[in-house]
């Protein structure tokens, strides 16, 4: 069974010159242990797709499954479908700036759980997956951009989630930290089969995920 289904998905904005149709009838599949790209053009609507597929907003038409059962947005427990089993990763790494590094990473734990002792504990171990464990401590605003993203994807699987969005996740990187943190993605599908979808220009990451999107006149394209 698919881990993730998406039939017909249609989105527009209305502007003041009309109707703006940003995605125009999106349909792909997403396995366990996939992991995708998906490339195209600024304003071409990826991160509009990647709200839809997290729940983070509602499409105008067509249906998403996972693991063969259709959800929403406006379905009852979207909430708590969205914090175990999805996980995100932006561009503007969102760090809470008054929490420290294992802080941020407990917190969704600690929200579906309400255990913090449990959260701490599987925060550090995470912290240690991804070579950042000695800066625990510190807050955001003493983490380097790479160490911030690093905190931000340990976050991002803190409830072990059945697939990860990432949004441009090395979008404000520069090369040698953009390096570190596709190193980490395949490094966690290869060791957890973590599932990813990222949406993405950086064509180096493009080229080093198994399965590639082009998303061009509001239509997804296999390359």
């Amino acid at each position: 069974m698919n881990l993730l289904k998406v039939e017909n998905l249609k989105k527009s904005y209305k502007e003041a010159s009309g109707k703006l149709e940003v995605l125009r009838g999106v349909n792909f599949e997403v396995q366990r242990g996939d992991m995708i790209a998906i490339t195209g053009e600024s304003g071409s609507g990826k991160s509009t797709l990647l709200h839809l597929l997290g729940m983070l907003d509602s499409a105008d038409e067509g249906s998403i499954f996972y693991s063969g059962e259709k959800i929403n947005v406006n379905d009852k427990n979207v909430n708590e479908f969205r914090n175990k089993k999805v996980g995100f990763v932006f561009q503007f790494h969102y760090l809470m700036e008054d929490f420290t590094a294992e802080e941020n990473v407990a917190m969704p734990m600690f929200l579906a759980t309400k255990n913090f002792k449990k959260s701490i504990i599987e925060s550090q171990k995470l912290l240690k997956v991804l070579d950042i464990y000695d800066r625990r401590d510190h807050y955001p605003n003493q983490l380097s951009g790479g160490e911030q993203q690093r905190v931000a994807v340990a976050r991002a699987l803190i409830n072990s989630p059945e697939i990860v969005f990432a949004d441009e996740p090395t979008g404000n990187l520069d090369a040698k930290h953009s390096e570190e943190i596709i190193d980490l993605i395949i490094k966690l599908n290869k060791t957890k089969e973590q599932t990813f979808v990222i949406v993405t220009h950086n064509m180096e990451i493009v080229q080093k995920m198994n399965i590639k999107y082009l998303l061009e006149n509001g239509v997804l394209k296999k390359l």
